[in-house]
């Protein structure tokens, strides 16, 4: 068997798997649930710009407060549907972006750390305060997507969501444009030696990761019904870069494994109270000393040991 084909036999399962595990959930594991999925998108989008063209962000989770934010607003001011209100958000999410990364993508490295971190601050002050326009701490009350709230319904919604999500880095990464995102992260030079134009690929795909990083922030604000600044804060930022690195940064299947492990852990750990974070942080220590390359690495490693296994099986009973 292909290794695509067993890639769509493995997601083929996952789906069955997840559509029908709701059904053997109580309200609360649903709700964990949830926020795997938003986590899922996060973390696989902002692998887009950081693990495959190896640019460095620190604004993903503004960029996820701008899609929620001007859906929110959308909704509330102008009396448009959160469906609509959702798109309009990921399409602002992917200008704004796409004009941040003119601005700052063709400085790189640090430069485009510190930029993307300032931006980040910045979105964050203007929320909290313009009281009158997004209520700062208070946050905004948002209408739901359905008339009657059902935490099923928006288990399959975010599902959904996070296939899209999946589904658009896949494409970009399987494509020619994934080809030259690879380039661009291991050799800049040599890349642009063979005609990649650097920037371009640079700046699309972080627009494409902010697109993304704005859809999941409209979806999960508008399940929440609350939209505080929390979303885009700088904490929600490196709980999405660590979920990336621990799960493997630059695979795809990274973000999916470290989104779901660190948010299930977060919540085991949390009856030990303001403990837990540093719980956490010893975790997140743990693997980068010992698994740079993440869980997938580790996987991997396993994987590669069994094959040298049998494949020096034979000459070792040959020397018996």
């Amino acid at each position: 068997m292909s290794q695509t084909k067993k890639i769509c036999c493995v997601a083929a399962l996952a789906i069955v798997l997840l559509s029908l595990l709701p059904w053997s959930l109580g309200v609360y594991k649903l709700h964990v649930m949830i926020v795997c999925f938003f986590y899922v998108m996060m973390a696989a989008s902002w692998n887009l710009i950081a693990g495959y063209t190896g640019q460095v962000s620190f604004g993903h989770a503004a960029f996820a407060g701008i899609g929620a934010y001007a859906s929110a607003l959308l909704s509330l001011k102008a009396g448009v549907s959160p469906w609509i209100g959702v798109i309009l958000g990921t399409l602002i999410a992917a200008v704004l972006g796409f004009c941040l990364g003119v601005i700052c993508l063709k400085m790189g490295g640090i430069y485009l750390s510190l930029t993307t971190l300032g931006f980040s601050a910045i979105i964050q002050i203007v929320i909290i305060n313009e009281y009158e326009i997004t209520r700062g701490t208070m946050g905004l009350q948002v209408p739901g997507f359905f008339a009657e709230y059902s935490k099923l319904s928006y288990y399959y919604l975010l599902l959904i969501g996070a296939l899209i999500t999946l589904a658009v880095v896949y494409a970009a990464i399987h494509s020619r444009l994934g080809v030259n995102f690879r380039a661009v992260q291991n050799d800049e030079r040599a890349a642009a030696s063979l005609g990649v134009n650097v920037v371009r690929v640079r700046v699309l795909a972080f627009t494409i990761s902010s697109a993304l990083a704005g859809f999941a922030g409209g979806l999960y604000g508008h399940y929440l019904l609350l939209i505080t600044p929390e979303i885009p804060s700088l904490d929600q930022q490196f709980l999405v870069l660590s979920m990336t690195v621990i799960g493997g940064m630059g695979s795809f299947a990274g973000p999916i494994i470290g989104a779901f492990s660190l948010e299930i852990l977060s919540e085991y750990i949390r009856v030990y109270g303001e403990y837990h974070v540093l719980v956490f942080g010893l975790v997140a220590l743990v693997a980068a000393r010992f698994a740079p390359r993440g869980i997938v690495g580790i996987a991997q490693d396993i994987g590669m040991v069994k094959r040298l296994r049998r494949l020096m099986a034979p000459a070792v009973r040959g020397r018996a």
